[in-house]
């Protein structure tokens, strides 16, 4: 391929390429011009140059003009480029404006930003949106568990939906004061009777101080009775007090045990000491014999003594046994 091919070939790239950016920047040119949207040509053209997309830009722009609503092009894309949702906003915008709501582009783009949805933000605003709790569960003085679900209508607070707590915050302050109304009752009949005390208590706590809503109303939807919570607790203290009756009495069982093992061992250890003595009797004996303390006489009458002991204790004891065998 010529040189000349070759420029030739990149001039007419360079046209269709230039042609298409053109093309669809005058058209939409055309679109804003018409509409009373007023975005340069050449603003269009350099958008994509920008990395921001042009259709979104315009008809945004359009959008809000149509609507009444003064934005600059320069403010979209700012938006756009900071990593806003232009559509959502110029959205929220009319719908505020429609609803006579006092909102401005810097403080909807800046919730837009925070991460909040904003134009959810104003629908809530116009129509209060109702957001229900958990079960809840709370024991009143009288020890009977009280189980409560209440439904909490809250309208989005504009000026406090940058840094305010959100819908998480109020749920749970809610079941805060659930319980702490509860918890402070003498009985539970007490609030079964009058279920809207609970309400009235947790509104007058003021629960959405620092949150991005209003609290328009709370109302309990169902309250249910639980468990005997006071007798169960009473019960598991005699359980445990049993227990460790129990664990004592085991304790002194043991130490008598011992006790009681300790003094057998101490009466083997006596009559050892007995047997002990007896065996010195013999030997005591032949040391008299050889010192002459102790006669051949003597010896003798003292083995018929001893004779005359042991027949009589046979003899007894025969006598013992026969009449035990006539009384059975």
């Amino acid at each position: 391929m010529e040189l000349n091919q070759i420029i030739l070939l990149f001039l007419v790239v360079a046209i269709v390429v230039l042609v298409y950016f053109i093309g669809s920047a005058i058209s939409l040119w055309v679109q804003a011009l018409v509409s009373g949207g007023r975005v340069g040509l050449l603003n269009i053209i350099f958008m994509r140059f920008r990395k921001v997309p042009p259709k979104l830009i315009v008809e945004s722009k359009i959008m809000a003009v149509k609507a009444g609503i003064e934005i600059t092009t320069n403010d979209l894309e700012s938006h756009f480029l900071a990593g806003g949702k232009v559509l959502r906003v110029v959205q929220a915008l009319i719908a505020a404006d429609k609803a006579n709501i006092a909102l401005d582009f810097n403080r909807a783009a800046a919730i837009d930003l925070a991460g909040r949805d904003v134009l959810e933000a104003v629908q809530m605003s116009v129509i209060p949106k109702v957001i229900e709790t958990p079960l809840v569960a709370a024991m009143a003085k009288d020890g009977i568990q009280l189980k409560a679900i209440a439904r909490v209508t809250v309208r989005a607070n504009i000026d406090r939906l940058v840094g305010g707590a959100g819908e998480e915050t109020v749920l749970a302050r809610v079941g805060e004061g659930i319980v702490t109304t509860i918890g402070s009752a003498d009985s539970h009949k007490r609030v079964l009777e009058n279920p809207d005390s609970i309400s009235k208590t947790v509104l007058a706590k003021g629960l959405d101080a620092g949150t991005a809503f209003e609290i328009l109303s709370i109302d309990i939807a169902d309250v249910d009775v639980g468990k005997n919570i006071g007798a169960e607790l009473e019960t598991d203290r005699a359980e445990a007090d049993k227990k460790i009756a129990q664990a004592k009495a085991e304790e002194r069982r043991a130490m008598a045990f011992a006790a009681e093992q300790e003094m057998r061992a101490r009466v083997v250890e006596m009559r050892a000491k007995v047997v002990a003595a007896e065996a010195e009797i013999p030997l005591a004996m032949a040391d008299a014999f050889r010192k002459g303390q102790l006669g051949v006489m003597d010896y003798y009458k003292m083995k018929n003594i001893m004779a005359d002991t042991e027949m009589r204790s046979a003899i007894g004891g025969s006598d013992g046994a026969n009449r035990q065998e006539k009384e059975t």
